[in-house]
């Protein structure tokens, strides 16, 4: 009879990969959710909760994500300024055609990982998001994973 052992990493044990997504034409929250479970190392038989083992991830063309249905104008963001009477908000649309549209992906990855949390937040900082197709991290030799080719409903073309 064979003894089944757990296996609990260590941080020393880890060893990190860089990977490389295109995010054209893809929809927001899927590719957010394995973003997420990319960088926490969920998708690993080696995963420990406690312990930083997920990969590097760059994501490409970040600004061409898609969105289903009609949440390009119905999907509002909301903020508070910190004054009485100052929510503020802003739709899907205007941020994506605004200055800063890596900043979608960037807050629905950030909102996939737990909640105020000092490894959240380093997990966090393993991603790098471009709006352009090109990334100064190819000294890292990343492998470049094919997300729309994962399943059918992860890309939208229209």
């Amino acid at each position: 009879m064979q003894t089944k052992i757990t296996v609990s990493l260590k941080p020393a044990d880890v060893a990190k990969k860089w990977i490389v997504v295109d995010a054209q034409d893809a929809v927001v929250g899927r590719l957010a959710s394995f973003i997420a479970m990319r960088l926490r190392g969920k998708h690993l038989p080696t995963y420990t909760p406690h312990v930083d083992c997920g990969d590097f991830v760059v994501v490409i063309n970040a600004d061409k994500v898609k969105f289903t249905g009609r949440k390009l104008e119905q999907k509002t963001y909301y903020w508070h300024t910190g004054y009485p009477g100052g929510i503020k908000e802003r739709t899907a649309g205007k941020i994506l055609g605004g200055r800063f549209p890596e900043r979608i992906l960037e807050k629905a990855v950030e909102r996939m990982l737990p909640k105020e949390s000092p490894l959240a937040r380093k997990q966090l900082t393993h991603l790098r998001i471009y709006n352009s197709a090109e990334h100064p991290h190819e000294a890292q030799a990343p492998e470049v994973i094919d997300f729309k080719a994962l399943n059918a409903k992860n890309a939208r073309s229209a």
